[in-house]
């Protein structure tokens, strides 16, 4: 046992470092900060800054070897007709279901928000969030099984009359592929399925800061409820949906599991970068493609962040 003799001494010496501390309040902060700093420095920007200058090594295709000449024909590359088009196709897509899951999320936020409360609204966050527990994968290998020719959409089709509509649609330029496993459609309805729960709660958080008051205050002036919602509560709630489409564009940009399995095969920007890196070794141009997800990346940040949308977090 420490006597009250022997523990003045730590306890003067803990009082000085505390009044040291207290007094020095922002270095006291940035001793606090410095770990995570470093780590984020070492593990993201470091890793950031070595890709983007591996992106400028040369690959030799005759030897199959990564050489360090510096050069920028990687980056001339990337505006080769196929790589445009791999990016116009990432990038359309990256909008489509974006706009998607905004147009089926933002509904089920506000039920969510306004209509649910206690063991209601859990079963609705177990509901959202329940399909995020399952592997990505088992879940794209499941939707080709849904979306193909022998699936349940199919065999609901074939029982109703609506095989014919689902030919029609196969038809159309932006949709192609022989069944809805191999089209465009299939791959966005994957897509879809899989980011809408990081649109919905954002969502759901945004509408449900939004006071009550204001939208009865709308309805009191005469207002009627589409233009309650158009000129109150989506205004109001519109943080959060962008908030929810930086996560979907995002995840939508750097994905090649389900494009690799929905789609027909259609190469995307994911599943570029992947087959740069993994078959054909070619580490500077995958690289230099991986720098263009990200220079695409923050132009869309860029956009989000000029509508001011994102101060209102």
């Amino acid at each position: 046992m420490i006597g009250a003799a022997e523990r003045r001494p730590l306890r003067r010496a803990g009082d000085a470092v505390s009044t040291f501390f207290y007094r020095r309040r922002r270095f006291y902060l940035w001793l606090l900060l410095a770990p995570p700093l470093l780590w984020l420095g070492a593990a993201f920007a470091g890793a950031l800054l070595a890709l983007i200058w591996q992106s400028t090594y040369t690959f030799d295709d005759f030897s199959m070897q990564v050489t360090r000449d510096l050069t920028w024909a990687n980056y001339r590359a990337l505006f080769s007709s196929t790589n445009l088009d791999i990016v116009l196709r990432t990038v359309g897509m990256a909008l489509a279901v974006t706009i998607a899951c905004a147009v089926l999320g933002f509904p089920l936020a506000y039920y969510m928000a306004r209509y649910t409360r206690g063991t209601r609204r859990g079963l609705f966050y177990i509901g959202v969030m329940l399909p995020m527990w399952a592997s990505y994968i088992v879940k794209a290998y499941a939707w080709t099984m849904i979306l193909s020719k022998g699936g349940i959409i199919y065999w609901v089709a074939d029982r109703t009359g609506l095989r014919v509509v689902l030919d029609w649609l196969l038809t159309l330029p932006w949709v192609g592929g022989t069944s809805l496993s191999t089209s465009n459609l299939g791959r966005l309805l994957v897509f879809t399925y899989a980011w809408l729960p990081f649109m919905i709660l954002p969502t759901h958080a945004a509408i449900e800061r939004v006071p009550a008051k204001l939208l009865e205050a709308s309805a009191d002036l005469g207002a009627r409820p589409l233009q309650t919602f158009r000129t109150v509560l989506l205004p109001l709630a519109f943080p959060g949906v962008v908030a929810g489409s930086i996560f979907v564009f995002s995840l939508t940009m750097g994905d090649f599991v389900a494009p690799q399995l929905v789609g027909g095969g259609s190469q995307v920007l994911g599943g570029a970068i992947k087959d740069r890196f993994g078959v054909a070794a070619d580490f500077p141009f995958g690289a230099a493609l991986a720098s263009l997800t990200l220079v695409t990346l923050v132009v869309f940040l860029t956009i989000t962040r000029r509508t001011g949308a994102l101060e209102n977090l």
